[in-house]
């Protein structure tokens, strides 16, 4: 398939356009921190946009209460909780770059392949009929 320099001149801005655009959200959803506390304020969770965890503060009155599975139990629910916050964040750093509206909700994890295999139609088939 021959393809004009006009052609390839386009489609080169294009891929130079699509790869700031997905550096620009990579580092966007790095910059990500978000901090939750849990209902008696004794655990303090803070993520990052890929939903790892940054850091965790338990306060020391924590060890007044010897039931480890409630510790648990309030420490992973401060971690999810804080995670789904930055879950939110990316899925706004996202929406920007697909320009989905602002009441749509975006999946951080399939939403901008999708974008992007929609932005090419020829691109999306080729992985299938190889």
């Amino acid at each position: 398939m021959d393809i004009s320099a006009v052609e390839l001149s386009g489609r080169l801005a294009e891929y130079r356009r699509l790869t700031e655009d997905v550096l620009a959200m990579r580092d966007g959803i790095d910059r990500i921190r978000v901090t939750a506390e849990s209902a008696d304020e004794l655990v303090a969770a803070t993520v990052g946009g890929r939903g790892e965890l940054i850091d965790l503060k338990l306060d020391p009155r924590i060890y007044r209460d010897p039931d480890a599975t409630a510790l648990a139990r309030t420490i992973a629910d401060t971690i999810r909780d804080a995670a789904e916050a930055a879950g939110r964040d990316a899925g706004r750093i996202i929406a920007r770059l697909i320009g989905a509206g602002p009441d749509e909700e975006v999946d951080p994890l399939a939403d901008p392949v999708q974008y992007l295999l929609d932005s090419d139609p020829e691109r999306s088939r080729q992985p299938w009929q190889r």
